[in-house]
């Protein structure tokens, strides 16, 4: 999978050093970007620290990526999605915490009906909740007016930005301005 960039401590904490990552715990993660049949796009809402985030998250034990990424949007949008596109993948290196995370991102298209998530007690301690923001757009103007101050928030909101960007013209690319246009229209 294509690397569209890295996120390293320096990017998020100006005017600071980065550390050697040699000895980071490498952390892999699976996120989408789902689209329902209206062109919406899922996305969670931390309350807690008033922000958004893609819907994914870490790959536990033996799973591969793309069962990660289905018990994730289970969990956390209450669906399933057929992958669409493979939009790539953001190394970020939180020195802060000691962790090398690679994110691996797809385009997807809801399948079936939403039904509720299945938030974690952290989550839920977070004020995590589902939204739908009516556009891609809209799901970039979201992500572009949060203003998070928790360390690993900062880090969440630019791959987060990055992944929407791309997926924006990979829809451009494949099927044109006026696809792009109708996805987006109120």
């Amino acid at each position: 999978m294509k690397t569209l960039c890295e996120i390293r401590h320096s990017d998020i904490v100006p005017d600071t050093s980065d550390m050697v990552h040699a000895d980071f715990r490498q952390r892999h993660a699976a996120r989408a970007i789902v689209l329902d049949d209206e062109g919406r796009v899922a996305l969670l809402h931390v309350g807690k620290y008033n922000y958004h985030k893609l819907p994914g998250g870490g790959v536990e034990g033996d799973e591969d990526i793309e069962q990660a990424l289905e018990r994730e949007l289970l969990e956390e949008i209450g669906c399933r999605a057929e992958v669409t596109a493979e939009l790539g993948k953001i190394v970020e290196y939180r020195d802060d915490w000691g962790m090398q995370q690679t994110s691996y991102c797809y385009q997807a298209t809801q399948v079936g009906e939403a039904g509720q998530p299945d938030f974690t007690e952290k989550e839920l301690s977070e004020g995590f909740a589902t939204v739908w923001a009516k556009d891609i757009t809209e799901a970039i103007k979201l992500l572009e007016q949060d203003t998070p101050g928790e360390y690993g928030a900062k880090f969440i909101r630019e791959r987060d930005l990055t992944f929407l960007k791309v997926a924006r013209d990979v829809i451009k690319d494949k099927y044109g301005w006026s696809c792009l246009r109708k996805l987006t229209a109120s």
